[in-house]
């Protein structure tokens, strides 16, 4: 039992598939499982996602009497925590009248493999009040998962402290987690400290010590930390990379992805991304175009976040026929695809076709999300497509049961504006009243310019 396992592979999926064939013909010639066969079976379920199956060998166990045996309890744990089951992971944790550490750790790493954090650290607390067991190990990288998630500083020290009061074995994992922890937190002269202080390290904890600083703006300190790390993986290097992108230090980007293949390290999507948002961000068309050359020459798989990429580069950059071309080569688009085409187009005076690929999108029956309404609602601005405004907006919430935030509001409202239909305007600034003061005055200051330019215009 633990976190979250990721879909299973062909091979794997073989092998799962073959445990549940041999426990039928198991069950076929009459034999009962016993207590160390059916955690094997509940793995395999939990694997493929069976969940018929899951709850079938559910009762049988509770036929059996094994239901409250500890290795068949948490072994059903694990399963329904693979299968996205939670509410009935807890019930079975609950239910159970002994509990072992690998109970309470179960728990917490299922609801931190699932990204309810706070569930995660409210079963940790849990563990330390009701029960005399001590936390181990997997219960500290767990729980301080959650922690760096959630930048909850307050629990996360409370474990450091544990870890350094009971002279609790420093190992690779809980130093790599604890570094995550504080360098999540922002505080990195203490992540420096845990991190100096370990006797062991991996690859995997310079990699948390250099995002943390370059992350934090100290770039310069990571890039000298990166350069002592006597092991660079293609993750390192993306964390490194990552950094100057981020802080606008594109060519230091682009000379460290030479340096990379210098060093024969072959680039993964998530290093091309990077380059790619840094020539998008920064208009560099030529290096865009020659990462784009790189794709085409290594044949790199132009999955959907690497033909997002090139195409939000390719409309940023004013390209906006190299961006369709990517767009309508690339199998696999999805939102994000299609709203930084919309966005692309707009941007370069060609709202009336970002309303066709709008039009197109919704024919398609690709998904729409709040940010795709912004760039949508932008382009009936850019045009002054008052009407094609109005449904697009009143859409959100009739059709796709999206609640309209402050973006929205204001695009509409300046498309009224613009059209000198300030009344309207006003009543749709009515209805956000519940919002702050802050999203209300940029609207209020944009509804007084449109109306002090039409005062001005005599009409």
């Amino acid at each position: 039992m633990g976190s979250v396992q990721a879909p299973s592979s062909s091979a794997e999926t073989k092998s799962f598939t073959k445990v549940l064939a041999l426990f039928g013909e198991l069950r076929g010639r009459g034999s009962s499982p016993d207590n160390f066969t059916l955690p094997v079976v509940l793995k395999s379920i939990g694997r493929l996602r069976n969940v018929t199956e899951g709850e079938k060998l559910h009762g049988y166990a509770v036929k059996a009497g094994l239901k409250f045996d500890s290795y068949v309890c948490n072994s059903l744990m694990g399963m329904y925590a693979a299968l996205g089951k939670m509410e009935i992971t807890h019930k079975l944790f609950d239910e159970m009248p002994e509990r072992d550490v690998v109970s309470w750790n179960g728990l917490i790493s299922s609801y931190a493999g699932h990204g309810s954090f706070d569930d995660a650290i409210t079963v940790f607390k849990r563990m330390s009040k009701e029960s005399n067991l001590k936390p181990d190990e997997s219960t500290i990288v767990s729980t301080l998962s959650a922690c760096s998630a959630l930048k909850n500083l307050e629990v996360g020290e409370g474990i450091h402290r544990y870890v350094v009061v009971t002279e609790f074995e420093m190992s690779v994992k809980i130093g790599n987690a604890l570094v995550d922890m504080f360098c999540k937190c922002g505080c990195l002269d203490k992540a420096r400290a845990v991190f100096d202080s370990m006797r062991n390290r991996n690859v995997n904890c310079w990699t948390s010590l250099v995002t943390g600083y370059v992350g934090n703006g100290r770039i310069d300190e990571g890039r000298e930390l990166f350069e002592r790390s006597p092991v660079k993986d293609v993750v390192l290097w993306t964390a490194m990379m990552n950094g100057y992108v981020q802080f606008n230090r594109f060519d230091e980007a682009l000379e460290l992805f030479s340096c990379m293949q210098t060093d024969g390290i072959r680039p993964d999507n998530f290093v091309l991304v990077s380059l790619l948002k840094g020539c998008a961000q920064t208009g560099a068309l030529e290096q865009g175009k020659w990462i784009h050359g790189y794709i085409d020459e290594n044949r790199v798989t132009v999955d959907r976040v690497v033909g997002t990429a090139l195409v939000d580069m390719y409309a940023k950059c004013g390209c906006i026929e190299s961006a369709l071309e990517v767009f309508y080569e690339t199998k696999e688009g999805d939102t994000a695809s299609w709203t930084s085409l919309i966005y692309g187009l707009t941007m370069n005076g060609m709202s009336g076709r970002a309303m066709d690929l709008y039009y197109e999108m919704e024919s398609v029956g690709v998904r729409l999300d709040d940010i795709t309404f912004v760039a949508v609602l932008t382009a009936c601005n850019h045009c002054g497509f008052v009407e094609e405004g109005r449904r697009v907006f009143y859409s959100m919430t009739k059709v796709h049961k999206i609640q309209p935030k402050a973006e929205h509001y204001s695009c509409l409202i300046d498309l009224l504006s613009r059209a000198g239909l300030l009344e309207e305007a006003e009543e749709v600034i009515d209805e956000m009243r519940n919002e702050s003061d802050e999203s209300l005055v940029p609207l209020y200051c944009s509804l007084l310019s449109a109306a002090h330019t039409f005062v001005r215009m005599g009409i």
